[in-house]
């Protein structure tokens, strides 16, 4: 793109924002779209993605480019002018959910709109950064689940476990309430521009099978934005909630570690636990939020042998388990026979991944050998990538047999004559191996020896 800016232009801007933010803490700021400028909107246009499924009106990356410059001006001096732009409805569609026997709502905004709620992302960002907790990890710049992950790990190998609280909303990005969402941003972001697009995402429209209808709830269906406002919501219906008027008030220690609406807290005395899982749908209800009653639970979560007998477990008791990010935590012993937290891939992730890898051969049964093995190689590699922890090593070394053994079963169903044993399978492998079980991920180096 001719006269596209050095990535540093946009990044001095953000980092003055970010100081401004700082230096000013619970301020609103009135200033910040007048940094949104031509430079700012060709960053925001190269930083969205350009291969999704087009919006409503069906406009696509290589239409759009073909008129970039023009475009480009013609959304800023709309989004600019107020109301002039309008925020076009989400085309929605619905994709498997966990094992494929429900499915789950996605949106899919128009690729202008991208762009602009890429912009209006870059200007807020810097902003909350300044104000979110150690806390929260998911949705953010240089933050991911693994660091989520490791925190857990760390503390509650310290402390020799606690009582963790499993806290799960019920549709939670479909049931935040507007009015307070508005009430929340408007506490730290006074720009008009600013407030009004955020504005217009909200009240956009969603259309599905050919009807238009405008929830009075939730977060811009797929919208680049919408993570950074359930973010902003969760910052201050839990996160600070929970440091600055719950932590004070407790008997013993508590910590809690949140990855957008998945929450855990973990407590070393079980009082605490308890009050607090009586307080928190009370909390959530006076934002419009429901805790599900079934799947939030509160677990001892003790080393064994470590368990006091006011808390109703002996010595001989099960030390209990828990699940977040797709992990089971549990407690096992070492190979020196110390007993450790360890973690490995949650049962339901195996079998949901495992199923998905079904259904992708399934529908591509037909393909050329290499074809298939190229699609299954990032299929396992990207597994890999966020399952391959310290300790994990079993459960990746399961997950590869069972796609070796779901290819096999469809290369044998190709023809009537085209039966594969394993014999004929392994020397396959020897020439399209996939990749094997590596560890990417160490949680235990960050626990001191004790």
């Amino acid at each position: 793109m001719e006269g596209t800016p050095r990535p540093w232009t946009v990044s001095t801007k953000q980092q003055r924002i970010a100081e401004l933010a700082e230096q000013m803490p619970g301020v609103g700021l009135t200033s910040l779209s007048h940094h949104i400028d031509m430079e700012w909107m060709r960053e925001a246009y190269r930083r969205t993605r350009k291969d999704g499924a087009p919006g409503i009106d069906g406009q696509t990356a290589k239409e759009y480019e073909a008129k970039l410059e023009e475009n480009l001006q013609s959304l800023l001096n709309r989004a600019k002018e107020g109301d002039t732009y309008r925020a076009p409805a989400v085309r929605r569609v619905y994709i498997p959910k966990g094992d494929g026997s429900e499915k789950r709502p996605i949106g899919i905004p128009t690729l202008e709109d991208k762009v602009l709620q890429r912009a209006t992302l870059m200007a807020l960002e810097p902003v909350y950064e300044q104000d979110f907790l150690e806390c929260s990890y998911g949705c953010r710049p240089d933050r991911s689940a693994h660091q989520a992950l490791r925190k857990l790990y760390t503390q509650l190998s310290c402390w020799g476990g606690g009582w963790i609280l499993e806290v799960d909303i019920r549709k939670y990005f479909d049931t935040v309430d507007h009015k307070e969402l508005r009430e929340i941003v408007r506490k730290r972001i006074r720009d008009g521009v600013l407030l009004r697009l955020i504005g217009k995402w909200l009240k956009a429209g969603v259309l599905e099978e050919g009807r238009h209808w405008y929830p009075e709830a939730g977060t811009p269906q797929g919208g680049v934005v919408s993570p950074l406002l359930a973010n902003v919501y969760l910052h201050e219906v839990l996160d600070t909630w929970f440091e600055e008027e719950v932590r004070p008030r407790l008997r013993g220690r508590a910590f809690l570690v949140r990855f957008v609406d998945d929450v855990v807290i973990a407590f070393t005395e079980q009082g605490d636990a308890r009050r607090v899982m009586e307080v928190i749908p009370k909390r959530f209800e006076k934002y419009g939020l429901t805790v599900h009653p079934e799947k939030t639970r509160l677990m001892p979560f003790r080393r064994p042998g470590q368990e006091r007998s006011h808390e109703g477990r002996g010595p001989g008791s099960s030390p209990g388990s828990f699940d977040f990010l797709g992990f089971t935590h549990y407690w096992a012993r070492s190979r020196k026979g110390r007993w450790m937290i360890k973690q490995k891939t949650a049962k339901d992730r195996v079998s949901r991944a495992v199923k998905k890898v079904k259904i992708w051969l399934r529908a591509v049964r037909h393909w050329k050998v290499r074809e298939q093995h190229a699609g299954l190689v990032r299929k396992v590699r990207g597994h890999n990538q966020y399952y391959g922890i310290s300790g994990n090593w079993r459960a990746l070394q399961d997950f590869l047999y069972q796609v070796n053994r779901t290819w096999r079963k469809w290369l044998s169903r190709r023809s009537q004559k085209g039966y594969m044993n394993w014999d004929k399978m392994n020397q396959l492998l020897k020439r399209y191996p996939l990749p094997r079980p590596v560890i990417y991920h160490s949680m235990y180096s960050h626990v001191a020896n004790r």
